[in-house]
């Protein structure tokens, strides 16, 4: 099924001159007659169960849970395990689980009212005629609604919160963006993770960090133990596939405390496809600012141009406050001059600025999660991600996890917010239409063929054809379609993908084959033309594979295979 074709209705939230007052357009629907409008009012009731939602869950006192720090006694294979029970005290589920589905009831009924309902109901039944799943994306131009929960929203008691469920995908939007590029077709997942200040930041930014359950552990963090559990956790997630999917490896390159210009330049150099902070964060008219290292941030607007720049696909924010939006003093003329209050500036939001640039996908937090709660959606996150599910999917698979964990009546699985380019068709890496299983003749997902490609022997002549334009090399044999031999030293478990991918998504591109190295040791490469002696080394890198080319797996000492895309040999082996 081809991303691009999923149906996909969009509503956008607009206040009206008069208070209280909004607008709910259909700006995008499946079909003709879905563009509808509806105009409403914000009423007291709405009011008083977000009052009472502010109360009971954004002052919370964070439960007793253990610190990425602290769980380094642990074995690397027992840290966090998906079924692992919370360890926190549970609210009483007649306070706060009441609670939570009545706001999310309410505001159901507030924005699926009168020809609204009418839209959704419709594109629901386009979408189940297709087998297909319906994209859902809500822009709220109000920035004072902006905060609310709208994840929660459910269609009556006992229904399934609206972004659980599997076939109505939900994420946010604005359609207050610049065009989204062509965008580059990945087969791998790869991760930039940034850890940033290890310290409280100096007064004035007192907002906290999404990265410690206790404010008073803010001066002890450990990043560099924070960030060997958040890589082994990212690398090993994808260990096994959901729902029997098909995995892919994952490559993760961790940057602790970096000025921004040593960011800048890891983005550049290489290929990610994942951006991924862990720190302290606050709100702030360009976006937020994040803090790297003390004395030195960055903020939304910045961060966004090297982010469109490099392609990043993704960008996923583990510090408070990334979806909610910067507020700016107002005076109250109803009191005293000197009295003033405060409102929530348009645009402000970490996630809405990197959106507004040009990111396709941001996933930030709503308010402050534990680390706890953030490791286990992390963990189901790139799970799913590794399955080569949409983005917005993963999401929804993820925060079910969480509610699995803390139930219904915590809010844990509320705090993802994901926000999509209303352009984006939601792929991260590029579906295997068919699998292993497919007939000869693999197709792209555009439909035209991929060119013959192989694997030869040059000392057995022995042939492994790629199938689908796509092979996993390494040792594990469960895991790939080339394994390597034991005695073939220095190939990990896990060494590299050759993969097919067209040079821009069009029926007459250029289709070329690449090596994408994931290994510990490396992959050896010599060109043909290239003098025997010229053996070259491709660590964690992503590089052309020209037809000719040999390739050692593991060390320079390893018996070499050519690569060609017009080899043709009775009796060669297809994997």
């Amino acid at each position: 099924m081809s991303l691009s074709e999923i149906p996909c209705l969009n509503l956008a939230i607009a206040p009206l001159r008069a208070a209280n007052h909004f607008a709910i357009h259909v700006t995008q629907a499946p079909y003709p007659g879905g563009y509808v409008l509806h105009d409403c009012l914000w009423s007291e009731s709405l009011k008083h169960l977000w009052d009472g939602w502010q109360e009971m869950f954004s002052t919370r006192s964070l439960p007793d849970v253990p610190q990425v720090s602290q769980v380094d006694a642990l074995p690397p294979n027992l840290i966090l395990p998906l079924e692992t029970p919370p360890s926190a005290p549970t609210p009483p589920i007649s306070q706060s689980g009441r609670l939570m589905q009545s706001l999310g009831m309410s505001l159901w009924q507030w924005l699926f009212d009168g020809a609204i309902q009418g839209s959704l109901n419709h594109s629901q039944g386009i979408a189940m005629g297709q087998s297909k799943p319906l994209r859902l994306r809500l822009e709220v131009r109000d920035p004072n609604l902006v905060a609310l929960p709208w994840e929660i929203m459910q269609d009556g008691a006992g229904k399934q919160p609206i972004s659980l469920q599997q076939q109505l995908l939900f994420s946010r939007t604005t359609s207050d963006v610049h065009p989204l590029p062509e965008l580059r077709s990945d087969n791998i997942l790869k991760i930039l993770l940034v850890l940033g200040q290890d310290s409280e930041p100096a007064s004035g930014f007192s907002h906290g960090s999404a990265s410690t359950a206790h404010p008073e552990t803010l001066q002890t963090l450990q990043l560099e133990q924070e960030a060997h559990v958040l890589a082994h956790l990212l690398t090993t997630s994808g260990s096994s596939g959901i729902g029997g999917a098909t995995i892919t490896p994952c490559q993760v390159d961790t940057l602790v405390q970096p000025t921004p210009a040593a960011l800048i330049s890891q983005l550049e150099k290489h290929t990610y496809n994942v951006f991924f902070y862990a720190g302290h964060g606050v709100p702030a008219p360009d976006g937020g600012l994040l803090f790297l290292r003390p004395g030195m941030t960055l903020n939304g607007t910045e961060l966004a141009q090297v982010l469109t720049r490099c392609q990043v696909k993704l960008a996923v924010f583990n510090a408070c406050w990334g979806a909610q939006p910067d507020h700016e003093p107002i005076a109250d003329s109803t009191v005293t001059p000197s009295v003033s209050r405060s409102q929530a500036m348009p645009r402000s939001s970490l996630a809405e600025v990197l959106i507004h640039h040009g990111v396709p996908a941001v996933l930030g937090m709503r308010d402050s999660i534990t680390d706890e709660e953030a490791l286990s959606f992390i963990q189901a996150f790139a799970r799913a991600l590794s399955g080569r599910v949409p983005i917005d999917q993963a999401v929804a698979v993820a925060r079910q996890h969480l509610l699995t964990l803390y139930r219904f009546n915590q809010q844990a699985w509320t705090l993802p917010v994901l926000y999509m380019h209303p352009e984006f068709d939601g792929e991260l890496l590029q579906p295997l239409e068919g699998g292993l299983t497919a007939m000869p003749g693999p197709i792209t997902r555009l439909g035209q063929p991929k060119p013959d490609a192989a694997l030869r022997s040059l000392v057995t002549a022995k042939v492994w054809h790629i199938q689908n334009g796509f092979m996993r090399v390494g040792r594990d044999r469960g895991e790939n379609d080339l394994v390597l031999q034991e005695d073939q030293g220095g190939v990990s478990r896990k060494h590299a993908v050759i993969f097919c991918r067209q040079s821009q998504p069009s029926s007459n591109a250029e289709t070329s084959y690449f090596l994408e190295d994931v290994s510990r040791f490396g992959t050896w490469m010599l060109e043909p033309g290239v003098e025997a002696n010229s053996w070259r080394k491709v660590h964690r890198q992503e590089v052309p594979l020209p037809p000719g080319t040999q390739l050692k797996f593991g060390s320079s000492q390893n018996e070499a295979l050519e690569f060609t895309t017009a080899l043709d040999t009775p009796g060669s082996s297809t994997v």
